[in-house]
């Protein structure tokens, strides 16, 4: 699957290849304030814990991972777009219900990319699918990723302790359907 430039993006499908660029972003404690607290990844976790997970879900006929965002007229890597079914990595995922979720360089915050990039990526691979929701998960203190879902006309459905192996925490979750 290719998902089509959007007015200022581009976008590639990452790989186990592209893990020195998503160690990168991780190197910004504001990056990582509600994800760890602010701790940078180590490559360690990048190749032991982030690029195995990635690789589960990852499917490139159906658009599922992680997408590289890039300004499409510099190049400059920007952030990516994770996109995959809701609850992957339990013993039932919601293969009807895709979870986004983004990570973006500081310097590109209050410019829109993230909304614009998970629109884009989410309006590609829903179209051929018989997906009916695409949700987000947040902390509820993460104003900025909060403010992405609203503008992307998702709604609050609830407050809840998400559980996952590497790491439990007190999300929000929104929620849209979709409209075909």
């Amino acid at each position: 699957m290719q998902i089509n430039n959007s007015e200022r993006l581009k976008f590639r499908l990452m790989g186990s290849q592209d893990a020195q660029v998503l160690w990168q972003i991780d190197q910004d404690p504001q990056v990582m304030k509600f994800l760890n607290g602010g701790k940078p990844s180590s490559m360690e976790q990048v190749n032991s814990v982030f690029i195995p997970r990635m690789e589960k879900y990852r499917d490139s006929k159906k658009g599922w991972g992680i997408w590289q965002v890039s300004d499409k007229l510099t190049d400059e890597y920007l952030g990516w777009v994770l996109i995959r079914p809701m609850a992957f990595f339990t013993d039932s995922p919601k293969f009807q219900d895709l979870e986004l979720g983004w990570r973006f360089f500081q310097k590109t915050w209050g410019k829109g990319y993230a909304t614009e990039a998970a629109i884009a990526v989410k309006n590609a691979v829903i179209a051929n699918s018989d997906v009916t929701h695409v949700s987000a998960l947040a902390v509820a203190d993460n104003l900025a990723s909060v403010g992405v879902m609203k503008k992307m006309g998702m709604t609050f459905v609830r407050a809840y302790l998400h559980t996952d192996p590497i790491g439990n925490f007190d999300a929000v979750h929104y929620q849209m359907p979709v409209r075909k």
